[in-house]
């Protein structure tokens, strides 16, 4: 079957659009695509946000806090043991 003739049989099929109807076109297309890319964009620089971010705290803000260790021992804790 060649493509000449495999494309006679789909004109129908595309005669049989409602011409009156509104479809996004290819200006739809290209604000979707700009969008998409915007996004990706946007998640790339999250992430290499995000793999900045350290969450351990500090030492120092153990001391500052109340409850945090133990008392007198200057804000150093020994590790929990097994």
């Amino acid at each position: 079957m060649s493509a000449s003739h495999a494309l006679t049989h789909l004109v129908p099929l595309a005669k049989e659009v409602d011409e009156n109807k509104v479809t996004p076109g290819v200006l739809g297309f290209i604000v979707f695509a700009v969008m998409a890319l915007a996004v990706w964009g946007l998640m790339k620089s999250m992430n290499r946000h995000m793999g900045k971010v350290t969450f351990e705290e500090d030492p120092d803000k153990d001391t500052a806090t109340p409850g945090k260790g133990a008392v007198g021992s200057g804000g150093k804790t020994s590790p929990a043991k097994g």
